[in-house]
């Protein structure tokens, strides 16, 4: 079971989709954090250390996390989704977005 974890900036919108629509695949266990100091879950070592993927929504995240835990995420797989902060929780649009970009990246049964 792979496990991936979905990071954008307040946890609040993109990653918390992305958590909720990959749940229920039986082959993955999934997470999200924010970067943001004010993120519903904020993103940790714990967090990254657990993740054997971690998607960003966008560079400046993959830049944020680089910079915080650069031991961490040395022997990672991080891949940017390129997904900028322009949509709602559970927006139609942001679920077939990230459906197809994670799929270019990871198999989903």
């Amino acid at each position: 079971m792979r496990k991936l974890l979905f990071v954008c900036s307040r946890n609040k919108w993109r990653s918390l989709t992305a958590e909720k629509i990959f749940q229920p695949y039986d082959q993955f266990q999934v997470r999200s954090a924010g970067t943001e100091e004010n993120a519903r879950i904020k993103v940790t070592a714990g967090h990254i250390g657990w993740a054997d993927i971690v998607f960003v929504m966008e560079k400046k995240h993959l830049r944020r996390i680089q910079s915080k835990f650069a031991q961490e995420i040395s022997a990672k797989t991080v891949i940017c989704l390129d997904i900028p902060d322009e949509y709602q929780y559970m927006d139609e649009e942001l679920i077939d977005l990230l459906l197809v970009r994670v799929s270019e990246h990871i198999a989903i049964e």
